[in-house]
């Protein structure tokens, strides 16, 4: 089968939400990664094939095939098509998979990969809270089908986030001492650059991350639960929202030879899981076990992974259930410190999964995350 080689991958700082990126608009944002990775690399850019981006809560000014119009915000060839993806958290890494898809089936040889979010102007599940309480919204709980299925258990992410930590006994200070590392590896990772290759500044707007904090347990042990039925849920230990877009060039053998590319990574492995939707942050786990039996490696064989911090939980079930160290996971913090622009989170964890990989040295990446709906992608890299 042909190859689907990774050449470059860069992503936006990330901005908090009401923070520096807040009144950016979202093809605009899409627009600034768009042209970074057309301006660096040496493809004209009415070769390109298509653009596919990840993206949730397509609606406002993320509305309207943000794929398509952030190219053309970008002032792209108007002969490039774009399309949206929406698996939810997971929206970009599957925009990955297709995008090397596409590579490998022979019918596409360059394709901009990537996602964009922007939550101060696009909060969580917009689309369907209709002025209902964040996260607890079920957009088919009308459905005759799915209430004879399911009935009326609860399908909200606090929900699951609490009953994962029950179930695998994870207490909420194993949480917060989790979530307080994050911080540490991520203002660790700033202060030493090891994300300067990666993050392509917004000028006049914002140059670096600005999720992480500095903080403290003591802190964090004062915060309110997010609701008195999930006690050991709180902000501390949850994802920030965020507004941030990244992007990943995939191309094929023939592209490489044709523009005289250097590949940095190969795509080795890419697949999809679902779990119980109830359960709902969960199916990374047997993503992962799927994932290591299909490609044939071990996860001995995985030098560095990077799992989405949607909630400390769900990293440390993994964690528990997976045996891997978590000294190389996420080492240079989660979504926890840097925030989870959900649509583009895909791309940006594996802009940032490639780079480290190239400064450690390592071979394989590993690349998970829960998304909605019980889901999970999983993409193993293999560095050149």
């Amino acid at each position: 089968m042909a190859e689907a080689y990774i050449v470059d991958a860069l992503r936006s700082p990330t901005g908090k939400r009401r923070g520096s990126l807040a009144d950016m608009h979202g093809a605009d944002l899409g627009a600034h990664v768009i042209g970074a990775m057309v301006g660096r690399n040496a493809i004209p850019a009415e070769d390109y094939d298509d653009v596919v981006f990840g993206c949730v809560d397509t609606i406002g000014p993320l509305a309207g095939n943000i794929a398509r119009t952030s190219w053309l915000a970008a002032g792209m060839p108007l002969n490039v098509p774009g399309t949206t993806v929406d698996r939810q958290c997971g929206s970009s890494q599957q925009a990955i998979h297709f995008a090397a898809q596409a590579v490998m089936s022979g019918t596409q040889d360059v394709v901009l990969a990537g996602g964009v979010q922007t939550m101060s102007s696009v909060p969580i599940s917009s689309a369907m809270l209709a002025g209902q309480p964040l996260g607890f919204t079920t957009p088919f709980a009308e459905s005759a089908g799915w209430q004879r299925r399911f009935g009326d258990a609860p399908v909200n992410q606090f929900y699951a986030a609490q009953r994962i930590a029950d179930h695998w006994e994870i207490s909420r200070e194993a949480m917060e001492s989790f979530a307080l590392e994050s911080h540490r590896r991520a203002l660790q990772a700033m202060s030493e650059g090891r994300f300067a290759r990666e993050v392509v500044p917004v000028e006049g707007r914002l140059a670096m991350d600005e999720t992480a904090r500095e903080t403290t347990l003591e802190k964090m042990a004062t915060l309110a639960s997010v609701d008195p039925a999930y006690p050991a849920i709180t902000a501390g230990v949850s994802s920030s929202t965020c507004d941030a877009a990244a992007a990943v060039l995939v191309v094929s053998e023939r592209a490489l030879k044709r523009y005289g590319l250097t590949p940095r990574a190969r795509i080795h492995h890419m697949s999809v899981l679902a779990d119980d939707p109830i359960w709902h942050l969960t199916a990374p786990i047997p993503a992962t076990r799927h994932a290591l039996k299909r490609c044939g490696l071990r996860l001995d064989d995985i030098d560095l992974v990077e799992i989405n911090e949607a909630f400390a939980s769900v990293v440390m079930a993994w964690l528990k259930e997976t045996g891997y160290a978590h000294e190389r996971t996420n080492v240079n913090g989660g979504a926890i410190a840097l925030g989870h622009p959900l649509g583009a989170s895909g791309a940006k964890l594996m802009s940032t999964l490639l780079h480290e990989l190239e400064r450690t040295g390592g071979r394989f990446g590993l690349q998970t995350m829960c998304e909605g709906g019980g889901q999970a992608n999983v993409t193993v890299i293999e560095r050149l």
